[in-house]
């Protein structure tokens, strides 16, 4: 059993965790407000780096992620998280393109589950795929998050619009 260090990192929509072992991230995800944060000591180089990312990113100057990543999940699962990344910064698509893009229409619910179970918000940009109709549907993260993110990335993109 891997033994995981935690950093944080505190975004425009709350604080961020950093879940991690001396090689790879294993999660991003935000945490409540006021949730109790694991003491930090001798934070590695690409844990630095990943602060720095995201900083970036939030201030509009990065448009895409290259941190070391470990996916842990099904098979499928990493399939879908995979197919995320693929989703250009400032764009959209629907849970149905996703499950078409993964060759099966069929399996958009099961595609829409494991969206819902990705490991790495922001970085593994599942708050791009919103619903056929162009809503805003479900978001670990609260969809009010999904939408600052969503606005964010056109704002950014040059193309800024509400986008629903």
């Amino acid at each position: 059993m891997s033994q995981f260090s935690f950093a944080y990192f505190s975004s425009p929509l709350g604080d961020i965790e950093i879940k991690y072992n001396s090689d790879f991230i294993y999660a991003i995800d935000f945490i409540k407000d006021g949730a109790d944060k694991r003491v930090q000591k001798d934070i590695p180089a690409f844990i630095i780096e990943t602060k720095e990312q995201l900083k970036n990113y939030f201030g509009g100057d990065l448009k895409s992620f290259n941190l070391p990543l470990k996916f842990e999940g099904t098979e499928f699962q990493k399939r879908v998280w995979m197919e995320l990344t693929k989703i250009n910064f400032g764009k959209t698509i629907s849970y149905l393109q996703l499950a078409k893009q993964l060759g099966d229409e069929k399996c958009i619910r099961a595609a829409a589950s494991a969206n819902g179970k990705n490991p790495f918000a922001i970085i593994v940009p599942c708050h791009r795929v919103i619903g056929s109709d162009g809503s805003l549907t479900g978001y670990a993260g609260g969809l009010p998050r999904k939408q600052w993110l969503l606005d964010h990335e056109a704002k950014t993109n040059g193309t800024w619009q509400k986008l629903f």
